[in-house]
């Protein structure tokens, strides 16, 4: 990501706009005792697209939005989204990505591991709440739903990053470029 104002804006806004959304809608629409969470998806996006410090940060500052809305524990989940978002980060680095499908299985393992942290956490805290098996399930079903919404949400996190990426993130211009930068030994040969 081109670090500037206009990028550090695009994702302020992005920020603010999921964590409205998620507080105010989609608390309240439950699907077989689950609830679809936005933030890890926003975080693991922006992480995916831009890298792992971008991913962090906007973890952390999605995370203290929502501990500052909720008026719950300071720092529960900004330090569980700040991991989720480095560790999705780093696997962009790492691996490189170029597969469409790519959102589903980092949805799938954001989500898992934000519920999961942030239960181990809030536990860790001592929260009181109740704990039964009914949290499974519930923890099952955000997971489902966020793989259910997670193309179209990347798609459009993809296209509201796109002005500020270093790299275009579309596969179709991944494999453009590696077609033409090709091994160093191989340039200009057509195979």
């Amino acid at each position: 990501m081109i670090p500037g104002v206009s990028s550090v804006i695009r994702v302020g806004l992005m920020i603010l706009v999921v964590v409205v959304f998620q507080i105010s809608c989609l608390v309240q629409i439950r699907v077989l005792g689950g609830a679809a969470d936005l933030t890890p998806l926003l975080v693991a996006a922006v992480a995916l697209y831009a890298g792992s410090v971008p991913g962090a940060a906007t973890g952390f500052f999605t995370g203290l939005l929502m501990d500052l809305a909720l008026g719950t524990n300071l720092g529960a989940s900004s330090l569980v989204l700040t991991a989720v978002g480095y560790g999705v980060g780093r696997y962009r680095e790492q691996r490189d990505p170029a597969n469409t499908l790519t959102p589903i299985p980092v949805a799938a393992a954001a989500t898992a591991g934000y519920v999961l942290a942030y239960s181990a956490v809030s536990f860790m805290l001592s929260i009181d709440a109740p704990v039964s098996l009914l949290v499974l399930r519930e923890m099952l079903m955000t997971v489902i739903l966020n793989v259910l919404i997670a193309m179209p949400f990347f798609a459009v996190c993809r296209r509201l990053l796109r002005p500020v990426l270093l790299v275009d993130p579309s596969p179709r211009a991944r494999r453009e470029s590696t077609i033409s930068s090709g091994p160093i030994g191989l340039r200009g040969l057509e195979i």
